[in-house]
């Protein structure tokens, strides 16, 4: 017998929610992440439908609700006019949380089904599957021992060393770009979402809970690197300068798909199949998206059938491709333009926000039809 029917291999927000799920079945499930303690930084902040349903499925929606902040909408702007504007209807509603706070959450959860199930400070080393289990080399404080399981999830990120190890191609697609990010503190956030599409690049503003603002730059020659210029940035390209207490988080947007979802009994989720451009907030929610299907495909397998993982690898990598398109056109908006090109896309902002496709707009931006 196994040691565990699953084990799922990264202990992030999207392996946290498939263990969530899958302990609530019954399912005997050991998450091993190899940092030693939770990720307390703050990176993707946006819930939007679809990874809301998975909060809910999950046990954790309705705490994720009372503390997120609800968004009404959004406005794009250029020059200091506003281009389009949309409003969310409740079926399109956004929360903000940052993912320091969705972690905690799903943390607590699996600790409340299964308080033994997660092992901090755990790398595994290598992945073996044998027809009738899957064995893992588990390293924690350079001691190394051998765990077996029934299913092994790999959700250990863009860097997945168990798609490497599966020899699983990892391929490029359209969207990549560099950008500088802070949260700092505003008094008076609001609940709308401000993108600046100006000629030198965009500069987004979101209002986050207790009081916080996150502000995102296109950085495209990488040298906004201390708080002053970062700073300076924002104000001439959108006559606002906020106040940083700390430099800015450089980072670099791409976007790459497995050429499939897992062999055998090994089966990849999250970052580790589709690493999606944080532009447009849609990779943490497509991963929770997909757990759940994954989380059901696993429990059809239970009682020692031959997982079959092929439906939910096809839907996962369709919508994994749909989000990146999405998120490559949302890139193409906010790269610096001028003249004939900057008249251009300002038109088509204008049409997105026209009233016969602003409903159709908002329903794209939150991730409907995915």
């Amino acid at each position: 017998m196994p040691d565990h029917d699953v084990a799922v291999v990264g202990g992030g927000p999207v392996g946290l929610l498939l263990a969530c799920l899958l302990a609530q079945s019954g399912v005997d499930v050991a998450v091993f992440e190899q940092r030693t303690s939770d990720d307390d930084r703050s990176r993707a902040i946006g819930i939007h439908p679809p990874g809301r349903a998975a909060l809910d499925a999950a046990g954790v929606g309705a705490e994720a609700g009372r503390l997120a902040l609800a968004l009404d909408g959004g406005d794009v702007l250029c020059g200091g006019r506003v281009l389009a504007s949309v409003s969310f209807t409740p079926r399109q509603q956004v929360l903000i949380l940052p993912q320091r706070r969705t972690h905690a959450l799903l943390s607590e959860r699996l600790a409340d089904l299964r308080p033994d199930a997660v092992h901090l400070g755990h790398a595994v080393s290598d992945v073996r599957d044998e027809g009738e289990v899957v064995r893992l080399t588990v390293e924690s404080e350079g001691v190394a021992r051998e765990v077996t399981a029934s299913i092994v999830v790999a959700a250990d990120g863009v860097r997945s060393g168990v798609r490497r190890r599966l020899g699983v191609e990892w391929r490029e697609t359209r969207g990549s770009g560099t950008y500088a990010m802070a949260d700092v503190a505003d008094d008076e956030p609001g609940r709308r979402v401000s993108l600046y599409c100006e000629p030198a690049g965009i500069v987004e503003s979101f209002p986050l809970p207790e009081g916080r603002r996150r502000w995102v730059v296109a950085d495209p020659l990488e040298r906004l690197r201390d708080e002053a210029a970062f700073s300076q940035e924002i104000e001439e390209r959108t006559g606002i300068r906020p106040d940083l207490a700390l430099p800015p988080t450089p980072f670099r947007a791409r976007q790459h798909r497995a050429a499939r979802a897992g062999v055998g009994r090994v089966v990849l989720l999250g970052d580790a199949l589709h690493e999606t451009s944080p532009i447009g907030g849609q990779g943490m929610n497509l991963g929770w998206n997909a757990a759940r299907h994954l989380a059901a495909a696993i429990e059809k397998s239970s009682g020692g059938t031959e997982p079959d993982f092929r439906a939910y690898g096809r839907r996962a990598l369709r919508s994994a491709a749909r989000a990146q398109r999405r998120s490559w056109f949302y890139m193409s908006m906010g790269e610096p333009a001028h003249g004939v090109g900057l008249g251009t896309r300002n038109a088509v902002i204008r049409a997105l926000g026209s009233p016969p496709l602003r409903r159709s707009a908002a329903d794209l931006i939150t991730m409907r039809g995915l």
